[in-house]
């Protein structure tokens, strides 16, 4: 396993590295603006597997992915109006919104191919985040489409807020990481809140960082 450390110094090469080992496969621990983060190319089946596997994750539960902004969203997914809405309200920031497939069944059409893998496998939504974090926007540039991101925990274990808290807990699985980005210790902070939007009316999957009453708030300040 790999190890760098992220500073403002490193910063471009910490990125080109990461998205490298994206590129072939990998799995990397990374920084966000909330916890530490597995990542792997969000569309292909091994890595994403290899995600499952390190966390112990119940396959049926999804898993997100990071985005560089709201265009690359609109490759994957279909971006309705209270999407657009709160993603200008809160990205970039601790939002996660899960949208429909691009072409997925809620549209009528036929799921672009790329999504019938990795985190699309047997979905026709797709969670995605646009971090307030300059690694992880940069990062999203750098590999040019989504990457997951989780919790790098294992399922059911808490938190862990610096890498070698991490790769105590993982324990011999860590060995499957490529490689680790480490911005130091992480202040304990909530996660995500997960807002639900490929229905006929949102749906609050999950409160975390930002409260469920500024979501509704924002929304219905547009109604």
């Amino acid at each position: 396993m790999e190890r760098l450390e992220l500073n403002d110094a490193s910063m471009g090469e910490c990125v080109q590295r990461a998205a490298a080992v994206l590129a072939r496969g990998g799995v990397i621990i990374y920084p966000t603006d909330t916890l530490y983060g597995l990542g792997a190319d969000a569309f292909s089946d091994e890595a994403v597997g290899a995600v499952y596997a390190i966390k112990g994750r119940n396959e049926n539960k999804p898993i997100h992915c990071v985005v560089a902004d709201m265009e690359m969203a609109g490759r994957y997914a279909e971006v309705s109006d209270d999407a657009r809405l709160l993603a200008k309200e809160f990205f970039p920031g601790a939002l996660t919104l899960v949208l429909s497939a691009k072409g997925g069944s809620a549209s009528g059409g036929k799921k672009k191919p790329e999504f019938g893998h990795g985190i699309g496998r047997y979905r026709n939504t797709i969670g995605i985040r646009i971090p307030d974090n300059e690694f992880c926007l940069s990062l999203a540039r750098e590999f040019g489409q989504p990457f997951t991101t989780t919790s790098a925990n294992a399922a059911g274990k808490p938190h862990a807020f610096s890498i070698n808290g991490i790769l105590e807990q993982l324990g011999a699985v860590a060995a499957r990481i490529d490689l680790t980005v480490d911005a130091g210790d992480i202040l304990p902070r909530m996660a995500s809140t997960v807002v639900d939007l490929s229905g006929e009316e949102p749906v609050i999957l999950r409160e975390g960082a930002i409260p469920v009453a500024d979501v509704w708030n924002a929304i219905r300040a547009e109604a």
